[in-house]
């Protein structure tokens, strides 16, 4: 199956703690969603999320999973009671759609800033992916 990781799951050394099992496949695009930071209970500053949004996209990147894998994000993700897993349909830079999971943040009322910390991961999985 296809994982749709965005934020700091693009953290290539991240996700093979998270998912050890999990194959780095291509660069996607999300469209109609934007990335948001929203409070968590028990974190300091914003957690990543993602919000339907006419327009804007997402960019991040597909892992090929493994079920176990997929049990072991939704351990880190708090599905389902902080995150929701959702299919989503993310498209390739060749222009082709991949039908994908991804985690949606359940209670977005609260925009946070990220903490620096987690920050400095997001930012070194977009340089994973050669995204900046």
């Amino acid at each position: 199956m296809y994982y749709f990781a965005y934020a700091s799951n693009l953290n290539r050394k991240q996700i093979v703690e998270r998912a050890p099992d999990s194959k780095p496949k291509c660069i996607a695009t999300l469209p109609n969603f934007k990335l948001t930071f929203t409070a968590r209970a028990g974190r300091k500053g914003g957690v990543a999320s993602i919000t339907p949004h006419r327009g804007e996209k997402v960019l991040g990147a597909v892992y090929e999973i493994s079920e176990r894998d997929l049990k072991r994000l939704d351990g880190y993700e708090g599905y389902p009671t902080v995150y929701d897993r959702r299919k989503v349909t993310v498209w390739t830079e060749t222009n082709e759609p991949i039908e994908a999971i991804t985690y949606i943040k359940i209670e977005q009322s609260t925009e946070l800033k990220p903490a620096p910390d987690y920050l400095a991961v997001i930012q070194q999985g977009y340089r994973d992916w050669q995204l900046v």
